[in-house]
């Protein structure tokens, strides 16, 4: 640490690519239990028990109880919802900002004595937003208020009062480090800032590209099985009250907004769209509500759908661990263009064979909860939702860390038997924290200088730095030492 908390740095240069909230946070967690896995991920726990209580929250205040469960079952049985809070990116902390701030507004706006706390606590978990990724915060936000305006007619109360205490209190929080960097002549940090908002719009950011519809399939795909329950949102129920249609209406918008915003996007990373988790999720929570009560009529195409999906996700499983296990033969009958991932196949992963019966777990469990368990529909709701749950969790215990082997594990391994030593490590013709974060770098000269590259950036690198030799290669990476340090 620096210290230096203003100037948010990464590998002792000024980073200008988000604002500093969630590093802050994220800093404060490796204080408490040091610099470690455990710390980096910490945070997206909390913010993922945070989530739950929230929406539990928001579904029994708006609905019933049986809704704020629902909701909850929906979120925590999803399946890329449930990877989001084990992860240790900064998103999970930006969507709850957005998705609180736009409830308290709606809130606020629905409610007709117009309480002043709501509108604050939305204007201030805007502002937080904008200070955790940047002003997109504010821009999903401004999209989704003002079509949810312009569908009711402009017929929504709000004063010219209640605008300026909004602005003034998300000026002050969202703008607090761009402020502090005025105030410390940082301008240079604020402009690239914003010339990089600009270029994730309009250029594919770090190679992340990815066809027009992309997050389409992301949703509906990584939010099983809540995305096939939600197309049952097809037709206004009437016994609604006022405020519940609002809060749909603002939650069906915001869904519309995130999908469509970061369609137009260039840069195309799954976890982009992942704000849709919370409309998607409550668009699922209200279909089945509304299917229990017999308002919605139970469907044996979403009944197909539920197990036609569970047999492609179950089926996808299955083919990983065959590939797993079978790897040399696969290689041998296939001609493989790319020599980085198929040195990446060469990987010992360590496949058992077993690892099939989770994917033929999942299969089985959606098929059997849908065909006989037809007279409890919540029942049967439920059981899908905790099938699908363990399915994610053994995923996460025994097909994850092995698909890991064949990704950066070797380049970590590296990295990890070099972090005790006075050494600098540092990659070659890719981009990666990994030698920053399990390096333990120190901004202080150094006895040892390493190399990382891919096989494919091999001879570019040998060319380029003719005073290092080659230790080894392995998966994929090839690992330089400088030479004149040699003892």
């Amino acid at each position: 640490f620096t210290g230096n908390y203003i100037d948010v740095q990464i590998n002792f240069t000024s980073f200008w690519e988000k604002p500093p909230l969630f590093i802050w946070i994220q800093a404060l967690s490796f204080k408490i239990f040091g610099i470690n896995e455990f710390a980096a991920r910490f945070p997206n726990a909390l913010v993922g028990i945070a989530s739950l209580l929230f929406i539990y929250n928001i579904g029994k205040k708006y609905f019933c109880e049986k809704f704020a469960f629902i909701w909850i079952f929906a979120y925590f049985g999803s399946i890329l919802p449930h990877f989001y809070f084990k992860s240790g990116i900064i998103d999970p902390w930006f969507n709850l900002f957005i998705f609180s701030g736009l409830f308290f507004i709606i809130d606020f706006l629905s409610s007709k004595r117009k309480n002043k706390i709501s509108l604050i606590l939305s204007a201030i978990l805007i502002g937080l937003a904008t200070l955790t990724k940047g002003p997109v915060a504010l821009l999903i936000f401004g999209i989704t208020v003002f079509i949810l305006f312009f569908i009711r007619k402009f017929k929504i109360k709000l004063k010219f009062s209640d605008i300026l205490i909004f602005a003034g209190i998300f000026t002050v929080v969202g703008g607090f480090w761009f402020i502090l960097q005025m105030i410390s002549g940082n301008y240079s940090v604020i402009q690239d800032f914003i010339v990089y908002q600009i270029r994730l719009f309009q250029t594919k950011d770090a190679g992340h590209g990815g066809f027009f519809g992309y997050h389409f399939v992301v949703l509906l795909f990584g939010v099983f099985p809540a995305s096939i329950f939600s197309l049952k949102y097809y037709r206004q129920i009437y016994s609604d009250t006022g405020k519940q249609k609002m809060l749909k209406q603002a939650f069906v918008i915001l869904f519309w907004t995130v999908l469509i915003l970061f369609t137009i996007v260039k840069t195309k990373i799954v976890h982009y769209s992942s704000l849709a988790y919370f409309p998607l999720t409550f668009i699922a929570a209200y279909s089945i509500l509304k299917t229990t009560t017999g308002e919605y009529k139970k469907s044996k195409f979403i009944s197909g759908l539920l197990i036609f999906f569970g047999i492609i996700l179950g089926a996808v499983v299955i083919a990983i661990q065959y590939i797993g296990q079978n790897t040399q033969k696969i290689i041998s009958q296939i001609t493989v263009k790319d020599p980085f991932a198929l040195a990446n196949l060469q990987a010992e992963a360590n496949w058992s064979g077993w690892e099939m019966l989770i994917g033929i777990f999942l299969i089985i469990g959606i098929t059997v909860s849908v065909i006989f368990i037809k007279k409890n529909y919540l029942l049967k709701v439920f059981v899908i939702f905790i099938v699908t749950g363990i399915f994610i969790n053994l995923n996460m215990l025994f097909i994850v860390p092995k698909i890991e082997k064949y990704s950066q594990n070797a380049a970590i391994e590296f990295i990890k038997k070099h972090s005790e030593e006075d050494a600098y490590i540092e990659t070659f013709g890719y981009k990666s924290y990994a030698h920053l974060f399990y390096g333990k770098r120190k901004n202080k000269p150094n006895k040892n200088t390493y190399f990382i590259c891919k096989i494919t950036k091999e001879q570019e690198f040998i060319n380029s730095h003719p005073d290092f030799i080659k230790l080894y290669s392995k998966n994929g990476f090839c690992f330089f030492k400088e030479t004149d340090v040699f003892d």
